[in-house]
């Protein structure tokens, strides 16, 4: 009989992993969860009035930058319909690394050992968040980096990637800077700062928690409003004029 060590999953586990990322993706069984994901972004409705769509503004606390070495300890979310925080409708979950945390990123989130260590792991928390995000666009600063590792945890544990389009504040900020512009040598200048904070600070928007999950995804849902309510003083009502004026979403998949 194998005996797992204390702390650690059975020996069986890693073997589990193994063979599921040998077999291709389209082999593979899709958790029903991700299926329903896959379903409801078949099409998408470009022409679709921003303040008629569901979002979803997410934010995820990690162990490191890598994803061949970084795990996610923290997701946060909440919802936003007609363009209004839904306060009541929010996701904050802290999740149970694989590994030891490291001690440099615990004093950038101050999750420590202590908090995660009852907490539950990422295969039993995911399918939860997948659901909650099903059917809404996906919204975050630098969003990327959080799809990466979600896409990542989600292709090993539910069989595919997320279908959720994404919009970018950080993409946004540039460009609403960039019609702010008074002459080419603007974009040369080395004090602008596109962080969450700065940005926050600099539109004087309320201020939460930061490097907290739930916490940087209200900042973030504070920020996109204020932009697309900026962008729609230049015309942008749709998705589709997000697309065709270049201020757009990124798509990450």
């Amino acid at each position: 009989m194998f005996r797992a060590e204390p702390g650690k999953g059975p020996p069986l586990c890693g073997l589990c992993d193994t063979f599921q990322r040998l077999i291709p993706l389209g082999l593979r069984t899709v958790h029903p969860v991700l299926a329903a994901n896959h379903r409801a972004f078949k099409k998408v409705d470009h022409d679709q009035p921003l303040d008629q769509c569901l979002f979803t503004v997410l934010d995820t606390e990690l162990t490191g930058l890598n994803t061949d070495r970084g795990e996610i300890v923290a997701i946060g979310a909440v919802r936003l319909e007609g363009l209004t925080i839904r306060a009541e409708q929010t996701f904050s979950r802290l999740v149970k690394p694989r590994r030891a945390l490291p001690k440099a990123s615990t004093l950038i989130h101050r999750i420590t050992p202590a908090l995660v260590n009852n907490a539950a792991e990422l295969a039993e928390v995911l399918p939860e968040f997948v659901e909650f995000l099903n059917g809404t666009l996906v919204v975050g600063h630098h969003v990327g980096l959080d799809m990466n590792f979600l896409n990542k945890a989600c292709r090993k544990i539910l069989g595919g990637k997320l279908s959720n389009p994404c919009l970018d504040t950080m993409r946004m900020a540039q460009i609403y800077r960039a019609e702010q512009w008074e002459n080419y040598y603007d974009r040369y200048d080395l004090k602008v700062s596109y962080s969450l904070a700065d940005l926050s600070a600099e539109f004087s928007l309320p201020r939460f928690p930061a490097h907290n999950a739930l916490g940087d995804a209200m900042q973030t849902a504070y920020l996109f409003l204020y932009l697309v309510r900026k962008l729609k003083d230049g015309g942008i009502v749709t998705l589709r004029d997000l697309f065709n004026a270049g201020r757009s979403w990124r798509w990450y998949f």
